[in-house]
């Protein structure tokens, strides 16, 4: 997995998420956001931690109509098209997935420390987060 910078968008899997919501839509969030909460899941792997990102990113992005952090024209289309409706009750998932990604059960916490980029990583995810609350 190549990775070239801290924003959800910056590694191969938040790009292939891109993707892959511009073709499915919500439903690809919904996705995102069970898999990191499945109870059954008992470590999270860096992948799940990416896409929950990315899904989180883009979720921020269509509630609050900021889609500077959005890089992929087509996913910017899919966002300013998004129904907000839908949209809403997934607010609450994406703060605890969020939450999952930076425990201790996660991957992605100990990549981000080995490429001494954690506290960047870090502020990065707490903006996602206090955009959800």
């Amino acid at each position: 997995m190549h990775i070239w910078g801290i924003g959800s968008f910056q590694n191969e899997v938040g790009v292939a998420f891109a993707q892959e919501v511009v073709e499915d839509g919500i439903f690809a969030l919904e996705e995102a956001f069970d898999t990191v909460l499945d109870p059954d899941n008992e470590f999270l792997a860096a992948e799940e931690g990416h896409r929950t990102l990315a899904a989180a990113e883009i979720l921020v992005a269509a509630l609050t109509g900021d889609t500077s952090h959005i890089t992929d024209a087509p996913l910017r289309a899919w966002v300013a098209s998004a129904n907000l409706t839908e949209l809403e009750p997934l607010r609450d998932l994406a703060r605890e997935a969020l939450k999952r990604v930076c425990g201790h059960d996660s991957e992605l916490p100990d990549l981000w420390a080995d490429k001494g980029d954690a506290d960047d990583w870090r502020a990065d995810v707490q903006r996602l987060q206090a955009a959800l609350a």
